[in-house]
């Protein structure tokens, strides 16, 4: 596949810099330990030397089902920036360490949809696995029958991006290239011992992609840091 404004390298080169430096990919934080440690810890438990004849009951929530499934979320081929942009974050933020996969298989059906070019496949992987535990941590998540998904509240094009736009030099940004920011909630349940054990907390990020002209469906370039995105 032939793509416009990519007749030449230092074009291409440019076109890095821009969306890694408007991405902030360049000081990733690894943050999906954030909201691990209920499950890791287990729930809170008293000193056994403390009075709680004066704390205040509090009900436990009644858990809610995951919206989880056995194979990674699909990314389906379209036109539509919207839809695309929404099935990404569906697929960022959904897996199950019962499904019999690993997170790099997560990760990777989002690799699949990135930039046929290959030019940003790297910081695009790079970006992907700041969202995923690691290895390491998808053994320990396992052993508590860890899932997550996602819960999007909004889904729009932020107006800093409008700000980048009007920056770029000509030629930097793909015809059919912008941004949606994302928020919602993080959802994450597993089990301590026998106990279910759910943790929730607000996210938001913002993903670059490129839909027409361009290519043929929509494709995805790079992730902001989670919790850093474009206003």
């Amino acid at each position: 596949m032939h793509l416009k404004g990519m007749n030449s390298s230092a074009t291409s080169k440019h076109r890095r810099i821009l969306i890694a430096a408007i991405a902030g990919t360049l000081a990733l934080l690894v943050l999906v330990g954030i909201g691990v440690y209920g499950l890791i810890r287990g729930p809170y438990t008293p000193d056994p030397g403390t009075d709680d004849t004066n704390q205040t009951a509090t009900a436990t929530p009644t858990p809610r089902t995951p919206a989880t499934q056995a194979v990674p979320h699909p990314i389906r081929e379209t036109t539509r920036p919207e839809l695309f942009a929404s099935d990404v974050a569906t697929a960022l933020f959904t897996w199950d360490t019962t499904s019999g996969y690993q997170s790099s298989e997560y990760a990777q059906i989002i690799v699949d949809v990135g930039d046929p070019s290959g030019i940003e496949t790297a910081g695009l992987a790079a970006d992907i696995r700041a969202y995923l535990p690691s290895p390491e941590q998808w053994t320990q998540l396992r052993t508590h029958q860890t899932s997550q998904w996602l819960t999007i509240d909004e889904l729009f094009v932020p107006e800093a991006w409008a700000d980048a736009e009007a920056q770029a030099a000509p030629g930097q940004l793909l015809p059919g290239t912008t941004a949606f920011t994302v928020t919602g909630i993080r959802h994450r349940a597993g089990h301590w011992g026998e106990n279910p054990v759910e943790t929730d907390r607000p996210v938001a990020f913002t993903m670059f992609i490129t839909c027409q002209p361009t290519f043929d469906h929509c494709r995805l370039l790079r992730l902001s840091r989670v919790d850093a995105p474009l206003d």
